[in-house]
C-alpha cells in the first residue's frame, strides 16, 4: 500500500526531476532525482542488479525530513531512478526514515531495515527524538512497512545506552541462514560504540554484544557502521562525530574510519588491532559496502561534509552525491581502496607522456578535460631533485584545484580555494603518504563536480566536491625544481 506521503513524494519528484538536464549533474556519479541527498542507504545486490538507497529530501536542496530515495544499477557507473522507496508516513517514523540497509530475503522479497524517528518528552518535559530500528518488506520497487514496528527499541539496548542515539542498522545474512546487524549507539560514557544484534528471520531481534566502543578516544557518537570480512581479517567501519584531530590522520569533526582487526564469529567477539581513516579528502561520510556476486566487497559513500553542507550552488535543485564506488583489499594491513573496474570500460582514447620533464609550469597535448581518468607518477631527477610538485585540474583564468605533493615531508595536500565555492569554509587538507622507492603514483577522477585521488593503487584515497564552471578545464603541472612524469590519460565516454 503506497500511503499518502510516499505518493505525494513520488509524484513530486516525477513531476519536477526529469527538468534537470544531464549536463547540469555528474556525468557518472550517483546523485538525487531533486532535492537532499546524503548517507547511502541498502547497498546491495537484489534479483541481479544493485540496489542504492540513499537519505533523501525531495522537496528541497536542504536536509528535511528524510525519505529513502532509489536507485539502481548494473555496472556501478550508469544509475536508473527509481520512485522514493520510504515515507516518513506512521507513528515510528514521523520524524524521519533515517539510514539503514537491505537484504533479500529465503523467499525472493527484499527487506529494508532503517532507523525511525519519533519525538517524546523526558522526564524534565524536553521534546528529544528517540531512534528505533524498524523494516519493510517489498519486491524492488515498492515496500510495505511491518505492522509490528519498531522491531529493536529501547528495552533492547545495553545498560546505559542512549535512545536518542541508537542508528543506522547494517544487516547481512550469514551462511547458516541467521542474520545479523550493526548499529551505531552512544554508550554510557557519552561516547560511540558498535553493538551486535542478531536474528533468525529478521523481524524479531536480540541484542548479542557491543563490538567495538570509543571511549572517548576517536570523537563522540559512532554512525553508519559497517562489519565484514576481508582477505582473512575483519573489519569495522563508522563515522565518527566530533573527534579532536589526530595528526594528519584525522581531522576535526565529522570522520569515516575502519577498525581492522580479527574477529571469533563462536564468541562474536572483536579484537581490534589497527585504526585508519578511510578518505584523507575534504568531501567522505557514512560509508556503506556490499559484497557482489563476483566476491568484491565494494564500498560508496555520501561525497560531502556535513560542516560545509550549506556552501552550495546557488539555485541548485539537487544537492549531494556519491562518490565512486571503490573496490576494498586489505594490503600490507592497510584498507585500500580502487576504483570499480568497470570504470575502464567507459575509457576513450589513451594519451601517453612518458619521461615528460618538469621545470616550472607545463602543459602537454591531449590532457585536458573535465571527466577523465588520469595516472600520473611523479620521481625526482637531477642532482637536487623538486620542492614541491603541483597538478592543476578544472582551471582556467580564474578557476584552480590543486594537488600538491611536498617529498621532504611526505604530505600530499587538496586545495580547493579557487574551485568555485564562494563561502568561508573548509577548502584544504593535507595527508602523509608513503613514496615507494622515490615514486608517488597517483590516479586522479575528475566527474563535473569533483576530484577523486587514489594513492599508489589506492593505499589512500582523497575526494573533494567543486562547483568550478564545466568551461574550466586546463590540466598543468609544475615543480618548483626539476621533476620527471609519466601521464596516462583518458577521457571518460558515460
Amino acid at each position: 500500500m503506497v500511503s499518502t506521503q510516499l505518493q505525494k513524494a513520488r509524484d513530486f519528484e516525477a513531476q519536477y526531476g526529469p527538468h534537470i538536464p544531464a549536463a547540469e549533474r555528474p556525468a557518472f556519479h550517483a546523485t538525487p532525482t531533486i532535492g537532499w541527498m546524503n548517507d547511502p542507504n541498502g547497498f546491495s545486490f537484489y534479483q541481479g542488479k544493485c540496489h542504492l538507497f540513499y537519505q533523501y529530501h525531495p522537496y528541497s536542496n536542504e536536509w528535511g525530513p528524510m525519505h529513502w530515495g532509489h536507485l539502481t544499477t548494473e555496472d556501478f557507473i550508469h544509475w536508473e531512478r527509481l520512485p522514493v522507496a520510504l515515507a516518513p508516513d506512521q507513528p515510528c517514523d514521523a520524524g524521519g526514515c533515517f539510514s539503514g540497509s537491505a537484504v533479500e530475503l529465503p523467499d525472493g522479497r527484499q527487506l529494508l531495515m532503517y532507523t525511525g524517528v519519533q519525538q517524546e518528552r523526558d522526564e524534565e518535559g524536553v521534546l528529544r527524538d528517540i531512534q528505533t530500528q524498524c523494516v519493510a518488506i517489498g519486491d524492488g520497487l515498492n515496500y510495505e512497512k511491518y505492522a509490528l514496528n519498531p522491531v529493536l527499541d529501547k528495552d533492547n539496548l545495553p545498560e546505559g545506552g542512549s535512545a536518542a542515539d541508537f542508528r543506522d542498522p547494517k544487516v547481512w545474512q550469514e551462511a547458516d541462514g541467521t542474520y545479523y546487524a550493526v548499529i551505531g549507539n552512544r554508550a554510557a560514557d557519552d561516547s560511540g560504540a558498535v553493538l551486535l544484534y542478531q536474528s533468525a528471520d529478521g523481524l524479531k531481534w536480540d541484542y548479542v554484544r557491543t563490538l567495538d566502543a570509543c571511549h572517548n578516544q576517536y570523537g563522540k557518537m559512532w554512525e553508519c557502521p559497517d562489519f565484514f570480512p576481508l582477505d582473512g581479517r575483519q573489519v569495522l567501519v563508522t563515522s565518527p562525530q566530533e573527534m579532536y584531530p589526530i595528526g594528519l590522520e584525522f581531522h576535526a569533526g565529522n570522520n569515516a574510519m575502519c577498525l581492522i582487526g580479527n574477529y571469533d564469529s563462536k564468541s562474536m567477539e572483536f579484537h581490534r588491532q589497527t585504526v585508519q581513516a578511510m578518505d584523507y579528502g575534504l568531501d567522505f561520510y557514512a560509508p556503506q559496502t556490499l559484497l557482489a556476486p563476483d566476491g568484491r566487497r565494494i564500498m560508496i559513500a555520501w561525497m560531502q561534509n556535513w560542516s560545509t553542507a550549506g556552501a552550495k550552488p546557488a539555485h541548485c535543485r539537487w544537492f549531494g552525491q556519491m562518490t565512486l564506488p571503490r573496490e576494498l583489499v586489505l594490503r600490507d594491513g592497510r584498507l585500500c581502496q580502487r576504483p570499480v573496474r568497470e570504470l575502464e570500460a567507459c575509457r576513450g582514447e589513451r594519451i601517453l607522456h612518458q619521461n615528460i620533464p618538469v621545470c616550472g609550469e607545463v602543459n602537454l597535448p591531449g590532457v585536458q578535460g573535465r571527466v577523465v581518468d588520469m595516472t600520473v607518477t611523479i620521481r625526482p631527477t637531477g642532482g637536487e631533485g623538486y620542492r614541491w610538485f603541483r597538478i592543476h585540474v578544472a582551471k582556467d583564468g580564474t578557476h584552480d584545484t590543486i594537488i600538491r605533493y611536498k617529498p621532504n615531508e611526505s604530505t600530499l595536500k587538496i586545495d580547493r580555494t579557487r574551485s568555485g565555492l564562494p563561502h568561508d569554509i573548509v577548502h584544504t587538507r593535507s595527508f602523509l603518504v608513503r613514496p615507494q622507492k622515490g615514486e608517488l603514483k597517483l590516479r586522479i577522477i575528475l566527474d563535473r563536480f569533483s576530484v577523486e585521488v587514489f594513492v599508489n593503487d589506492g593505499e589512500q584515497a582523497a575526494s573533494s566536491v567543486i562547483y568550478t564552471r564545466q568551461e574550466a578545464d586546463a590540466i598543468t603541472f609544475e615543480a618548483d625544481g626539476q621533476a620527471l612524469i609519466d601521464v596516462e590519460k583518458y577521457d571518460l565516454m558515460v
